[in-house]
């Protein structure tokens, strides 16, 4: 795996600045250990400022500077792309995965369960759990239910890859010296979904930031969190753009914006590696 990643960033430009753009947010969001302010703290600045010396990026109405908060704001939201996608790719590892090998009884109940999950509505989903623990609602649990929704679509890829790896030489040689179905599955068959796991992996951070950004502007999720969806929602509670605050929003949109960008491009490049039909266009030029 680092092996193709050194590959796309020595020879695939849209990998490079991908890399780049995060390397960027994620430096950004590690400037939260040393901030002077704590981001549950209001009116330890000067509110209303625009941006200039010494707050860079202005300050909000509830007295907070905005480049300090936003430290914050991108790395919960970051950690919670994370957290999300780090649970749904195991599940969809385990049941992709499993699926493919087995086939049989097991592939179709599995894939049962999944097609289930995949016509689920989400975001109905998640604003009726919101309701419901509302009073006990965390960014934690928050992440979990929506990586337990989350990981139908990546599963459903990985067990067509695991079929076919099922007939493989190296898979028979592997049954035929008597390995377990877990160590064919994680020494023989995972290796060669990796590449697939971190395209897949940069779309769902896409997906479960942009939905929590979402539900956060909505007032749907622990608003006294900061992520970037609170920022925002904060802004519009106080009514930033009519005030003309408008770095309070501009600056957690733009970071935001970079953070996709980012994302989309490393799943861009990993996608045009993994194609054949791409592999074939590099060979012919």
């Amino acid at each position: 795996m680092w092996t193709i990643f050194r590959d796309l960033l020595r020879h695939n430009r849209g990998f490079a600045v991908g890399v780049f753009l995060l390397s960027f947010v994620a430096a950004f969001a590690l400037l939260s250990f040393v901030s002077p302010y704590s981001p549950l703290d209001s009116y330890v600045v000067p509110p209303d400022v625009p941006p200039g010396w010494p707050h860079v990026l202005g300050t909000t109405s509830r007295g907070q500077d905005v480049f300090w908060l936003l430290t914050f704001a991108i790395r919960n939201t970051l950690l919670f792309g994370v957290l999300v996608a780090v649970i749904s790719r195991v599940l969809s590892l385990l049941i992709g995965l499993v699926s493919g090998y087995a086939g049989g009884w097991v592939d179709r109940v599995l894939m049962s369960v999944n097609d289930t999950f995949i016509v689920i509505p989400l975001f109905p989903i998640l604003v009726l759990f919101y309701f419901v623990m509302k009073d006990r609602m965390s960014w934690a649990s928050l992440a979990v239910v929506m990586a337990c929704l989350g990981w139908a679509y990546d599963a459903r890829l990985i067990r067509s890859v695991a079929m076919s790896l099922r007939t493989r030489e190296f898979t028979e040689t592997g049954i035929f010296s008597g390995m377990s179905m877990g160590r064919i599955l994680v020494q023989e068959h995972l290796p060669y979904v990796l590449p697939i796991v971190f395209s897949t992996t940069m779309n769902n951070l896409n997906w479960s930031i942009g939905l929590e950004v979402t539900l956060s502007v909505l007032g749907f999720t622990d608003i006294n969190t900061p992520t970037i969806g609170t920022m925002i929602y904060w802004a519009n509670q106080h009514t930033a753009l009519v005030a003309g605050i408008w770095w309070w929003i501009a600056f957690p949109v733009a970071l935001v914006v970079i953070t996709f960008i980012g994302l989309f491009l490393l799943a861009v490049s990993m996608n045009e590696f993994i194609d054949p039909r791409s592999r074939l266009g590099r060979g012919k030029s």
